[in-house]
């Protein structure tokens, strides 16, 4: 698998999670739609663009198991966020609950809202979620799969449980399409964000945002452009945002192919070993028990005190291995992301530079 990807084979890459990694037949099929969109841009733009968007996304809706009519595209699930937290009418004394294990920009665009219209951003641990929620809680923000840890959030239920109590959710899963199978219509989210640059592999700048019936009336774009005006629909009225590159989420559907041809429920598993492997080496490495919580291809492990900024430097000038090393909630972490390209000398490597680079 490694040769069917662009990524610099000097390199060990075990930083998936951060950017992804576009195979080359996808990012060929990428560069067709842009060759075209050079070669022939009235052709693309003004008569096959809504054609194409709209097949698009309807492989990307099936493949994730949700209402076409929801979904639209965003170059990714910042934008996402944006859009349903920028659109809410949020008013002085609302609260917004999240986890600790959100994305670093998902908690700044809560604490940007929250200071323009007086509402209180509010962060608790998983466990502590429902005790936390109070009379004033209107929105509960998650993420599917944390960004910081790699673990697992139970989505499902809090959605389920967020519904029953009246508060609206937003499920940020931009590391969830690709490496785990999803079915937006049973997690149950009144809004879902992810990205399709990640796990599932395809170009950087493939993004959707899936919005319940409850919240198409409420979501604003980002972009207001014609069919604003012009469509009634709610994805036909998000179509077109001015003048841009679409050939990113065009490849997507390629990107659905490629893995389906190579067997990716395997590719999962075998990745998942992988990232296991590396989670329990660094932890006996460091002398501690590995985290508990549920993870998929990307995890994290606790390093000793250190300084994990100059881990990560050393391992990549010193090793050639890219893997993120950042301070969490006051400890050191590295976060291990494993995907096809990868395979047991890689996190054998990892595992053999950290004591040298830790002392």
């Amino acid at each position: 698998m490694k040769e069917l990807f662009l990524l610099d084979p000097d390199v060990v890459f075990l930083n998936h999670g951060s950017f992804g990694a576009c195979p080359r037949p996808v990012f060929e099929a990428y560069q067709r739609y842009q060759l075209e969109l050079e070669r022939r841009p009235v052709e693309l733009l003004t008569r096959r663009y809504h054609q194409l968007l709209d097949s698009a996304r309807a492989r990307l809706a099936a493949y994730l198991g949700a209402d076409p009519e929801g979904l639209v595209v965003v170059p990714n699930a910042t934008a996402g966020v944006n859009m349903v937290a920028r659109s809410l009418r949020l008013e002085p004394g609302d609260e917004v609950l999240a986890t600790d294990r959100e994305y670093g920009a998902v908690d700044i665009v809560w604490r940007f809202v929250c200071e323009r219209t007086g509402a209180t951003y509010v962060r608790t641990r998983p466990e502590l979620l429902w005790d936390t929620i109070t009379e004033r809680t209107r929105v509960i923000s998650v993420s599917h799969v944390s960004s910081p840890t790699g673990e697992i959030l139970p989505v499902e239920d809090i959605c389920r449980r967020a519904r029953e109590g009246g508060i609206l959710t937003l499920v940020d899963g931009a590391h969830a399409p690709g490496q785990l199978a999803l079915d937006l219509d049973a997690i149950g989210a009144d809004a879902y964000t992810g990205n399709c640059h990640k796990w599932l592999c395809a170009p950087k700048g493939a993004g959707f945002l899936w919005v319940g019936p409850s919240l198409r009336d409420v979501v604003e774009p980002l972009i207001v452009s014609w069919d604003w005006e012009r469509e009634t629909a709610f994805a036909a009225r998000h179509g077109w945002q001015g003048t841009r590159d679409p050939a990113a989420f065009l490849a997507v559907p390629d990107a659905i192919d490629f893995q389906a041809e190579h067997d990716w429920e395997a590719v999962r598993r075998r990745c998942h070993a992988l990232a296991a492997r590396a989670q329990h080496g660094v932890a006996e490495l460091v002398g501690v028990e590995p985290p508990a919580g549920p993870f998929a291809q990307m995890c994290s492990a606790e390093l000793p005190p250190c300084d994990p900024k100059e881990v990560q430097r050393r391992l990549l000038e010193e090793h050639r291995i890219e893997v993120p090393c950042r301070a969490w909630e006051g400890r050191p972490l590295i976060r291990v992301s494993c995907q096809a390209y990868n395979d047991a000398d890689d996190v054998e490597r990892l595992l053999e530079a950290l004591p040298s680079v830790l002392r």
